[in-house]
């Protein structure tokens, strides 16, 4: 059994995109200091989560001992130093199901590392990450859902329970105790590039000149290629895609390689709510008192105004010219793609 697992288990949008990019690159270097990055590869891990979390609860089928959860346990047993495992949406997980995560890592000893980013700059990326994933929500009513925070609104409990670092923490440290739930902050903008790679390398316990950061980015739009996400998204939901054919033909190639490429030529969206600063006040007190070792500075979650335009003030053509330039690369893709598969 691995002498330590790092569970790396939120949150969304606080670099964990860069951190896995930077491990998955430089397994071997990894391996060579003691740190095994579980999987052949980190859709692996994807796979291993879901399975957990879909097996093994009260009430769900059991899990399989040949499964992608128990394959990933067998690896871990066989490394003998610290064993990496990062996925995001085991941080939002109920107690009974920490429980069986921690319960099936044997007697390994559990470090549980959550990233953390101030709520100000969080907010926006995830409605953007929201449209990204098949949203038709406006900007002005994911505002409105987040703020409200009520109980049994889909929004507002998805943001909620995605970005409420310290209630998850608390569930966390309940099983595996708060001396062993770290919080990473993010550092703020205009920090040097690699400050959060070199925390997450101390944090693991290796060199981080020892790793390449030349890694693919996790891109972002701009926001007028995010309006035009959203409404093809709600002209597509009248006949809604599967969810894999929607991640490769619209998130993957029109999104992520197409629109995002424009970011610049763009408005950015920005905020500047005074709820959202007593908010983060807020988390960073229910931080402080859990009392969770830190990496980095719970200060740097404090959040502050973000520098930016509301959706309003985005006009129709510097929408449509996003659309063009959209449509424009996703033709170009499907007749390279036709091209390619008739050579």
């Amino acid at each position: 059994m691995a002498e330590r697992v790092v569970l790396h288990v939120g949150t969304m949008k606080s670099g964990t995109t860069f951190l896995q990019n930077v491990v998955s690159a430089n397994r071997e270097p990894l391996r060579a200091q003691g740190v095994s990055f579980v999987g052949r590869r980190w859709r692996d891990q994807i796979t291993a989560a879901q399975d957990a979390i879909e097996h093994g609860g009260e009430k769900q089928p059991a899990l399989s001992p040949d499964g992608p959860w128990s394959r990933i346990v067998r690896e871990i047993e066989e490394w003998p130093q610290t064993a990496l495992f990062s996925v995001e949406f085991f941080g939002a997980r109920k107690a009974t199901k920490i429980e069986q995560i921690v319960a099936s890592l044997g007697e390994s000893r559990v470090t549980v590392v959550f990233t953390a980013r101030d709520l100000a700059r969080t907010i926006p990326s995830m409605w953007q990450e929201s449209v990204q994933n098949g949203g038709k929500t406006t900007w002005e009513d994911y505002l409105r859902a987040v703020r409200a925070q009520k109980r049994g609104d889909p929004v507002g409990d998805s943001f909620w329970r995605q970005q409420g670092v310290a209630s998850m923490a608390r569930r966390w440290a309940d099983v595996v105790g708060a001396e062993n739930v770290v919080v990473l902050t993010a550092p703020p903008k205009g920090a040097p590039r690699d400050l959060l790679w070199n925390r997450y390398a101390g944090l693991l316990g290796v060199d981080p000149a020892s790793c390449s950061q030349d890694v693919p980015a996790n891109p972002s739009l701009g926001l007028a290629s995010t309006m035009v996400l959203r409404a093809l998204n709600e002209e597509l939901a009248g006949d809604p895609l599967a969810r894999s054919a929607y991640h490769q033909k619209v998130k993957r190639v029109l999104a992520k390689q197409g629109m995002a490429r424009h970011r610049a030529d763009e408005p950015t969206l920005g905020l500047d709510e005074p709820w959202v600063y007593e908010r983060s006040a807020a988390q960073i007190a229910a931080l402080r008192r859990l009392g969770c070792p830190v990496v980095g500075d719970l200060d740097e979650l404090t959040s502050y105004p973000v520098a930016g335009v509301q959706p309003a003030a985005v006009s129709v053509e510097q929408q449509l010219e996003a659309a063009v330039r959209g449509l424009a690369h996703a033709v170009r893709d499907l007749t390279y793609s036709k091209s390619r598969r008739t050579k």
